[in-house]
């Protein structure tokens, strides 16, 4: 079960450098536009603790930085979903509501940031006219489990402008 904590002034260096990591953001960047942050909201008795990106279904869906597989997964609430490491083993990035995987995705396959690893749907508890992503970071605990963490809200690290090339 992920625990949620809020983002305070300085949340750079309050998770451990993942400012630092200007991760991707994991819809073409078109879908930016409609991106709030539902973090927060209240989901039955439990808060969200992700942020929730509408897009059409069968849009790709892009790993965030590189890292690896570390689960391919099916439940009740996500549907179809993918929990992914990030190098250093202390994130995991989750992305759920998938209507289907990348081809050749598998678990403990290498990911490079960018690499498209699945397609936006409303597998699970998802409203079936609302395709969406649902994505989550977490900062693992000791034992490195896939499905435990404590809950870091991704809307400012998905908000974060990315340096211009030119």
């Amino acid at each position: 079960m992920l625990v949620a904590v809020g983002i305070v002034a300085g949340f750079a260096s309050t998770n451990d450098g993942l400012a630092s990591k200007q991760l991707t953001f994991p819809l073409p960047e078109n879908r930016r536009d409609g991106l709030r942050n539902s973090f927060n909201e209240k989901r039955g008795a439990n808060s969200h603790a992700a942020v929730d990106i509408m897009a059409p279904r069968g849009t790709p869906v892009y790993a965030v930085e590189d890292g690896r597989v570390a689960k391919l997964f099916k439940s009740v609430a996500g549907g179809k979903t993918i929990y992914q490491f990030d190098p250093s083993g202390k994130f995991a990035y989750y992305y759920a509501h998938l209507d289907r995987y990348a081809e050749g995705l598998t678990e403990g396959k290498a990911l490079r940031r960018g690499e498209t690893i699945g397609y936006v749907g409303s597998t699970g508890n998802a409203a079936p006219d609302a395709p969406h992503l649902h994505f989550a970071i977490f900062r693992l605990g000791p034992k490195r489990e896939w499905w435990k963490g404590e809950a870091i809200d991704p809307y400012p690290y998905l908000t974060i402008p990315l340096p211009s090339s030119g």
